[in-house]
């Protein structure tokens, strides 16, 4: 069963609306926004919870649980609130659509955010590249102080609150979130080692709080409809609707908001319009952007997406970048992009994924031509194991996932390469 359009958060997510204040509050927003505050912090924090709301930028951790962690009492120190709009995953392009087009969201979801964290202060941390959506979203800012929604007394609610734009220099890395720290302080974009982690020493050393544009864009509509409204999409423990970004051999790409757990094939028959010369010629997806591992066809015939069942699969949901390959696709090919993209956008700060990216880059583009003894395989899914685990951020993770996910799916068309490229280049026994 399709999601109705009344149940669908962003409801310009095409832009068929202008994005300015007028509009958005036409299509709901800023509706009763003091009242939401006026239930205090720990029902705010409380309701966020029994929503099941997860980070939708990754990692899919517990909105609600995230917040909690936030000190209750200040020790003299501001608390921050940072949403990282650094949308740099491959394959990945929803949050973009919703500062383009829905600004206002996300604006009001950092004032009810920061009010359930007890920070008067938020940064937006925005992927250089996005250069108009940065325009268009510092214009709804000014929009909400100019209408007294922001600043002092902000919705009327009795809290202050200032939110400020941070335009990124255009580095992966900076999506890891104490990466992303590091570059709004002005430093390098290199992530910090963990404990302690920015809920105790974040932004400035104060208690920090960082989240996905989507996540902090839905919390307004789940306080106004209520938790159970939420929740009552998908399945537990993985609920709520979520932005999928469709795109590869399909006969329409698109970014949709859908519910959690709708079954893969369905979301990209009814909504991209099916695969390129139907769903037989598909050979595999990318099902959560380009750091999760692929999963062949008789996999997607049936899985769901959502974060559990997608890890059942040795999987995940990730940003929900939807990346399908038809059977055109040179597989080991596409993989070895990727492992090029990582070993570029490595920070180089630990040595198994400074060294170890470079080293699956080149064991792969050797694997692409062939070139390569059948036990080199196993060496190369050697060198992942050492990388993935190893690191202080996620980065190395993500850029072996891929490579694993293609040795257990694709093995045996590895080994053909590897075969085919023998036969092509051995040498004729000399005439006895």
């Amino acid at each position: 069963m399709a999601l109705a359009d009344k149940d669908r958060i962003f409801q310009n997510l095409y832009g068929r609306q202008p994005w300015n204040l007028a509009a958005a509050r036409m299509r709901g927003n800023w509706d009763g926004t003091a009242a939401i505050i006026a239930r205090g912090r720990d029902t705010v924090i409380e309701e966020v919870k029994n929503s099941g709301l997860r980070g939708r930028g990754g990692a899919g951790f517990p909105t609600g649980m995230k917040w909690s962690f936030m000190p209750k009492q200040s020790d003299g120190r501001p608390s921050y609130l940072v949403v990282n709009a650094d949308e740099s995953e491959p394959g990945t392009c929803k949050d973009r659509d919703i500062i383009r087009h829905d600004p206002h969201t996300l604006i009001e979801g950092c004032l009810i955010a920061g009010f359930a964290m007890g920070a008067h202060a938020g940064y937006i941390y925005i992927r250089g590249e996005y250069y108009n959506e940065s325009v268009i979203l510092e214009a709804a800012i000014q929009e909400a102080y100019d209408a007294g929604l922001l600043g002092r007394n902000a919705a009327g609610s009795g809290w202050d609150f200032d939110l400020y734009v941070h335009r990124g220099a255009g580095a992966y890395i900076c999506g890891e979130e104490t990466a992303l720290i590091e570059s709004l302080e002005g430093k390098k974009g290199m992530p910090r080692l963990k404990p302690p982690f920015p809920a105790a020493v974040g932004l400035y050393g104060c208690p920090t709080t960082v989240n996905n544009v989507e996540t902090i864009a839905v919390v307004p509509e789940i306080l106004r409809r209520g938790p159970e409204w939420f929740s009552s999409f998908g399945r537990p423990k993985n609920s709520g609707t979520k932005v999928f970004c469709i795109q590869g051999h399909v006969n329409n790409p698109c970014n949709v908001e859908a519910e959690m757990s709708i079954p893969m094939r369905e979301l990209i028959e009814r909504y991209a319009g099916g695969v390129r010369g139907g769903w037989d010629n598909l050979l595999c997806v990318i099902p959560g952007g380009s750091s999760t591992p692929l999963l062949p066809k008789h996999i997607c015939d049936d899985v769901l997406m959502d974060f559990d069942a997608l890890r059942e699969h040795r999987s995940g949901l990730g940003t929900a970048g939807v990346i399908v390959m038809d059977k055109s696709t040179d597989v080991i090919k596409a993989i070895a992009r990727l492992a090029a993209f990582y070993k570029h956008e490595s920070c180089g700060q630990c040595t198994p994924c400074r060294e170890g990216m470079g080293w699956q880059k080149r064991m792969m583009d050797r694997m692409v031509e062939g070139n390569a003894e059948i036990e080199e395989i196993d060496v190369l899914e050697n060198v992942t194991r050492r990388i993935e685990g190893h690191t202080i951020c996620a980065l190395a993770d993500g850029g072996v996932w891929p490579v694993q996910g293609l040795i257990r799916h694709f093995r045996p068309l590895m080994e053909e390469r590897i075969r085919d490229y023998k036969k092509r280049h051995s040498m004729p026994l000399a005439a006895e």
